[in-house]
């Protein structure tokens, strides 16, 4: 089971990029953390490694926002992006 499917806790919002038009993407992903609150998860499902996007998230948010992998397999990544206090 791809861990994008798998049931998740409530402070846990699922995003699938794979349905987001290339040229929205980051700011759809952008968008989508900054109403985030403290402790609350946003679950990223996509096909590639967003190499790029993790270091653009990293100057914006800094240590502001936790980066945790769950999936990293060619074609199915998933990654835990938590916002911290």
């Amino acid at each position: 089971m791809h861990a994008c499917d798998q049931p998740t806790l409530a402070a846990i919002y699922p995003f699938d990029a794979r349905g987001v038009a290339k040229r929205f993407r980051h700011a759809a992903i952008f968008g989508a953390l900054d109403v985030l609150l403290p402790g609350e998860t946003m679950r990223f499902c996509n096909d590639h490694d967003p190499l790029p996007l993790l270091a653009q998230l990293q100057t914006r948010h800094g240590d502001g926002l936790e980066i945790t992998y769950r999936q990293r397999e060619a074609g199915a990544i998933v990654i835990d992006f938590t916002k911290k206090a």
